[in-house]
């Protein structure tokens, strides 16, 4: 597998202590800056209000395959839990887009660290990705 980061993360989260631990648990402002050879892609994104951003956790850690999910006291299967700590740390989170400048989106909900890769970016569409 080959996988190619589109964008980079500008967080005000820069250590994994004091970030949330799901992004609607915070009303922080973070921008994600798409690498200009993708730019186009991004035509017609202002037309939705909440998008799925999918990202590399590249500071995770080492993963475990039992873990003690957030705010709770025993072990459970990591594929039962968000953890982070994954065989491949992949980060997904639904944010909400603020706007839109150019190959910059500014959103608002984004749990990921500043200068994490964005590996996509999809546009969150209730009629599908609810059940």
């Amino acid at each position: 597998m080959k996988l190619k980061a589109i964008g980079l993360v500008n967080s005000p989260f820069k250590l994994k202590k004091g970030s949330p631990h799901q992004g609607r648990f915070s009303n922080e402002f973070s921008t994600i800056t798409i690498y200009k050879e993708y730019e186009e892609a991004l035509e017609g994104i202002e037309n939705f209000s909440n998008l799925i951003i999918i990202y590399w956790m590249d500071r995770a850690g080492p993963a475990s395959l039992r873990v003690v999910p957030h705010g709770k006291t025993e072990k459970r299967g990591l594929f039962s839990t968000r953890a982070p700590v994954r065989p491949n740390p992949i980060g997904l989170c639904m944010v909400k887009l603020v706007k839109r400048e150019d190959n910059i989106l500014t959103v608002k909900w984004l749990d990921a660290l500043d200068q994490s890769p964005v590996l996509d970016i999809k546009p969150f569409v209730p009629d599908i990705d609810c059940l």
